[in-house]
């Protein structure tokens, strides 16, 4: 998980400083929605994530914790593909279901480069594993210092369904650290596709 350039979340580097009670959290929460009115989707993993304005078309896959208690990221080898935390909702229930990605790797962009990039308003489509799509509008795009995370604010919120999509950016230092911030898509479930 070590990049020359760190992806996401390499020892030390990402969201493990909270402590695994944090996704424990996470995953009780998933099962109890609050009261409101408007549609939710029913539990299904996602399987892609498209999002055309800074032109993402990459597969899902299922990570969990890494060795240092942050969510794991794909392996170096599948910089290209992404990481649904398997221990949070999924996306389209109540809360934020998270997916994370590379930014790059020392040999150029990975699949998560442009995230920056995104403005409010974009869209991102996730097709899930039951061939629905869960269909999200970007309300912000927000740089963290990754030894400074707003982490109730990223992962605690269950007013409604919400996507976070994370990767790493900011300044590159090194060592245990890699890039020093952390870039995160705030999103929120504006639409739904049958199959």
């Amino acid at each position: 998980m070590l990049l020359v350039i760190l992806g996401v979340f390499a020892t030390g580097a990402g969201l493990g400083h909270s402590g695994s009670s944090l996704w424990g959290t996470l995953a009780s929460r998933a099962d109890r929605p609050p009261p409101h009115d408007f549609p939710v989707m029913e539990p299904s993993r996602p399987v892609r994530v498209e999002i055309d304005s800074i032109r993402v078309r990459a597969p899902v896959h299922q990570v969990g914790l890494a060795d240092d208690g942050s969510i794991a990221v794909p392996p170096l080898e599948r910089h290209n593909e992404t990481g649904w935390y398997d221990r949070g909702p999924t996306p389209g229930q109540f809360g934020p279901a998270i997916i994370v990605g590379h930014a790059d790797t020392r040999d150029g962009p990975s699949v998560f480069h442009d995230l920056s990039k995104l403005r409010p308003g974009a869209r991102i489509e996730v097709t899930r594993e039951d061939r629905s799509v869960a269909i999200f509008e970007v309300n912000s795009v927000e740089h963290f210092d990754k030894a400074k995370l707003p982490e109730e604010r990223l992962y605690g919120s269950y007013e409604r369904p919400a996507l976070r999509l994370i990767t790493c950016g900011g300044q590159w230092v090194g060592g245990s650290i890699g890039y020093a911030d952390n870039v995160v898509a705030f999103a929120s479930l504006v639409d739904t596709r049958d199959p």
